[in-house]
């Protein structure tokens, strides 16, 4: 079993707190100015040249590198006339290629993604920017005013948007951390339903665990969309989605709710219990 305790990822007290180094910055300035969705030829030019790469290349060695299973597609055949109108979908954030897992499971649909500045800002800024970042800019209400009315946007055209609301990544890190209510309020605002997508772990073969040093496999489950409760106040409907799609990652993710012992909606609380083993990275199947 994989002990946090023992293990060299220093996950932080603060659950939303980022311990990857970002080694440059490219000093690229998120301003009022900033594309937060590009639309310009030579970027889109770009980026579909991506995507056939990510579809003939990438999609086969993450599956292999990951072990990835994937389940619960049916869901998106099943709300496809929902979902091409534009949806916020939710998961635990648990390594750095999790988000290629997520761009393989919805094929055909084409998600952006909510990401850390540092990150475009950094090494591997433009590949992540190919496959859909979008920066949360850190300069300012003008910039924030920008980024919000340009992915209020790509809703309104049928986009989608993935959001982690745990607010970082942790690799192989079992529970679901304390949800933070931006991906429930975007969705409020936008009158668009949450699609909460839920990583587990399994335990690996014997050449996977003993040739290539691999703690887990990942499986992928994709849940059915879940939508603003309009017959509350405004500030309810973000607090009570917030708790129901933390609710529906934790069951994707094979953990009873009631057994997750930490509050869905982000507190700043600094929780040192989150480092003993029996909250360490456990095989949900």
């Amino acid at each position: 079993m994989f002990d946090p305790k023992t293990n060299h990822y220093p996950y932080p007290e603060d659950t939303d707190r980022h311990y990857l180094r970002v080694y440059k910055n490219r000093g690229i300035r998120f301003d009022t100015s900033y594309p937060y969705v590009d639309k310009s030829f030579s970027f889109r030019f770009r980026q579909g040249v991506v995507r056939f790469l990510l579809n003939v290349l990438v999609f086969p060695v993450t599956t292999v590198r990951l072990g990835l299973k994937i389940e619960g597609r049916e869901n998106l055949k099943k709300h496809r006339e929902v979902l091409k109108k534009g949806v916020v979908s939710c998961s635990n954030h648990v390594h750095l290629w999790d988000y290629l897992s997520i761009l393989k499971a919805v094929r055909p649909f084409r998600p952006n993604v909510l990401s850390w500045a540092p990150n475009i800002n950094g090494e591997n800024g433009t590949l992540i920017r190919m496959v859909g970042g979008i920066p949360i800019p850190d300069t300012g209400l003008d910039a924030t005013r920008a980024y919000l009315h340009a992915i209020n946007n790509l809703l309104a055209e049928g986009g989608w948007l993935q959001v982690y609301a745990e607010g970082s990544m942790w690799e192989f890190y079992a529970p679901i951390r304390p949800f933070k209510r931006g991906a429930a309020r975007i969705a409020c605002e936008n009158d668009k339903p949450i699609l909460p997508i839920g990583f587990s772990y399994r335990e690996p073969g014997w050449i996977r665990k003993h040739i290539f040093r691999q703690i887990a496999c990942f499986t992928l489950r994709i849940g059915e969309p879940l939508f603003p409760d309009k017959t509350l106040p405004k500030k309810d409907q973000r607090n009570d989605l917030t708790r129901r799609s933390h609710e529906a990652v934790c069951r994707l993710a094979g953990i009873d709710p009631a057994e997750n012992l930490y509050p869905p909606i982000y507190d700043n609380s600094k929780r040192i219990d989150y480092y003993t083993t029996e909250y360490g990275v456990g095989y949900k199947g």
